[in-house]
């Protein structure tokens, strides 16, 4: 039976979350919270579904607000049939795109979310390394320097050169861009030639899984083919070593992003796990 999740299902739910955490070819978009409690607070925004016999729960999936649309949570299952689970969420979606990631080798997943109507967008593939192979190479070139923050118009004439998918980041009003880089997770590492800003790198830190995300890296057109990719992965490394709890530092490029591959073969990152992102349109008629 297909039905909305009640706190009665939580457990059951942690039961599936960590069955999938058990395999990265399992990996599909779902809550953070792996604690009882955590995970009641974090459903609580969400539209949430279960498929649940006499046994308890046997798939689970959510909606939440995601850009023009909705992200789905799952699905997960552990053997359950997933097309009535997705239909049963799809009705919910009010007419709204739907996105939904699942891991490259999750074959059950994908092949539910196509027969579904679900599309696939891209590629994103992840890469990573030691910070003690990056941090070496740390040092800014001969007259440039390294700075922590850079102002508001030139952080965003940078990253509007450089940026073709985070379109997004350029809608941030100033508050925003200035509550994400006051997070204790989050840095910035920008090099200066002069006053004027070749590139930069932000990063999140992840301290339970001791990594640290480049979640961009970006380098004035103008500026590539002269190393200094390099140097920011390097000063990024370098940057997530202050923090004894970290080890390594991953990064992530789209399928049609070669240049970005390209660089992190050359700093000698290997490839980790990849990740499929798809969209079901919707209705422009609800």
């Amino acid at each position: 039976m297909i039905r909305p999740m009640l706190a009665t299902d939580v457990p059951d739910v942690l039961a599936l979350l960590n069955w999938m955490d058990d395999a990265p070819e399992r990996e599909v978009f779902s809550p953070e919270a792996r604690s009882e409690g955590e995970l009641k607070v974090e459903c609580e925004d969400c539209t949430c579904l279960v498929d649940a016999g006499e046994e308890g729960v046997l798939a689970y999936c959510a909606l939440s607000p995601f850009r023009d649309g909705l992200v789905m949570e799952g699905p997960i299952s552990d053997g359950a049939q997933l097309g009535p689970l997705l239909r049963h969420a799809l009705e919910r979606a009010d007419g709204l795109p739907v996105y939904a990631f699942a891991a490259r080798d999750n074959l059950p997943v994908r092949e539910a979310l196509e027969a579904a109507g679900f599309a696939p967008m891209h590629t994103t593939d992840f890469y990573s390394a030691p910070l003690s192979r990056l941090t070496p190479h740390a040092c800014a070139p001969a007259g440039h320097r390294i700075v922590h923050h850079l102002p508001l118009a030139t952080y965003r004439e940078l990253f509007r050169a450089s940026e073709d998918t985070w379109a997004e980041r350029l809608n941030w009003t100033p508050e925003q861009v200035d509550e994400h880089f006051a997070r204790p997770d989050v840095r910035l590492v920008a090099l200066l030639r002069g006053e004027q800003a070749v590139g930069f790198a932000e990063l999140e830190f992840n301290a339970e899984d001791a990594r640290a995300d480049v979640t961009y890296v970006a380098v004035h057109p103008a500026e590539r083919g002269q190393g200094y990719g390099l140097t920011l992965l390097a000063l990024a490394a370098a940057e997530a070593d202050t923090r004894p709890e970290l080890r390594t530092l991953r990064v992530r490029a789209h399928d049609h992003m070669k240049p970005a591959r390209a660089l992190y073969a050359r700093a000698g990152l290997t490839h980790c796990r990849s990740v499929v992102t798809y969209m079901k349109e919707g209705d422009e008629d609800v």
